[in-house]
């Protein structure tokens, strides 16, 4: 039996759409960094190969990504145990910060310690791609810039630093951004071999208070104009705010400028005072996936 394991909430720090593939799907250039937010699984083995989930909070889709890669890994492995798998699920859905995704890396992790499979990180990443694009980043271990559809990681090694993460009650889904033909698909990738990958470079960038693009936050504040309410809110209060992923989440990132604000009562006092159904977070970012040795 395996228990607490976390599955964190990520952030996208920056997201370029680059392109697009003949077979449509959109190549992305994005900074993602894993937070303290998280779920809890906890993993029993089962001899008669069959695969359970129980929920223990907030109920999830019948047919998960947490059962589909068991499934998946349990297939490909030829292993004939099975697993309970029990979840705690806090973190918001429909908020664009991987939580699905984030449960089923950890449980690929977990089984693959559990059914004592003994398979690298990459043939487990290559494995999660089949069921999400952002699975091999919460296998990778810790912030990476993220490429192509998911699957070309570059780690950068970033210092904690703290995020006010909001979560409205509107949500827009992913494929309908990606449909829409107002999206932007010809951004310019920045040099990840140079300019991004030096984490001095990249920690003096994120200290400063320059918005980073998301290039899926125009169109979604188009679809749901609760989300640009929080871009702006944040933006007045706390010197810039922006979309995770394909949203509806905001955040605003601890900067040179507002980080004597954001650890004194006046910041906890916004915060206090946010509209009425906006889920406020207050989160630090990790240096590292808590499971980040299991599968080396």
């Amino acid at each position: 039996t395996l228990t607490d394991l976390q599955a964190p909430a990520k952030l996208n720090v920056f997201l370029r759409v680059v392109g697009r593939r003949e077979d449509g799907y959109h190549l992305l250039q994005s900074l993602f960094v894993l937070l303290d937010w998280h779920d809890t699984l906890h993993l029993e083995a089962r001899l008669d190969g069959q695969i359970h989930r129980h929920d223990l909070g907030q109920a999830l889709p019948a047919d998960d990504l947490c059962l589909r890669a068991a499934r998946l890994l349990q297939q490909h492995s030829g292993c004939r145990q099975g697993v309970d798998i029990s979840i705690l699920k806090v973190l918001p859905s429909g908020a664009g910060m991987g939580g699905g995704s984030s449960d089923a890396a950890t449980v690929l992790l977990g089984l693959n310690r559990l059914w004592n499979l003994g398979w690298s990180r990459p043939r487990l990443a290559q494995l999660g791609l089949q069921l999400g694009a952002d699975i091999p980043f919460f296998l990778g271990g810790g912030s990476a810039i993220v490429e192509g559809i998911g699957e070309r990681l570059t780690p950068v090694a970033l210092r904690p630093r703290h995020y006010l993460v909001v979560k409205p009650p509107v949500g827009v889904s992913t494929q309908t951004i990606f449909r829409d033909p107002g999206l932007t698909r010809d951004s310019k990738a920045a040099i990840v071999e140079g300019f991004l990958a030096d984490p001095l470079v990249m920690d003096a960038m994120l200290d400063g208070g320059t918005n980073l693009p998301n290039d899926l936050q125009a169109v979604a504040v188009r679809h749901a104009p609760e989300i640009g309410e929080v871009v702006d809110w944040l933006s007045a209060h706390w010197g810039q705010g922006q979309m995770t992923g394909s949203g509806s989440a905001v955040f605003a990132r601890e900067t040179a400028a507002n980080a004597s604000l954001m650890a004194t009562a006046p910041g906890l006092g916004l915060i206090q005072a946010r509209p009425l159904g906006w889920e406020v977070r207050w989160c630090r970012s990790l240096v590292e996936h808590p499971l980040v040795a299991w599968a080396d």
